[in-house]
């Protein structure tokens, strides 16, 4: 599997800790997530405007 273009938390620490990574997918209007435990299972691909409105939920709490 690829690994250029992911991106991991500045929150994660350097340990192997329990992260997600995500990039822009092959299709550039979905955003692919992994997790950095298991990058072997695959990765799981959202429309980018649902990812948006993720990330905007979670920081307007």
């Amino acid at each position: 599997m690829m690994s250029e273009g992911w991106r991991k938390s500045s929150y994660s620490n350097g340990e192997g800790g329990d992260c997600v990574e995500t990039r822009l997918a092959r299709e550039a209007s979905r955003v692919a997530m992994r997790d950095t435990r298991h990058r072997e299972l695959g990765q799981l691909d959202v429309p980018a405007g649902e990812w948006a409105a993720f990330l905007g939920t979670i920081h307007d709490g």
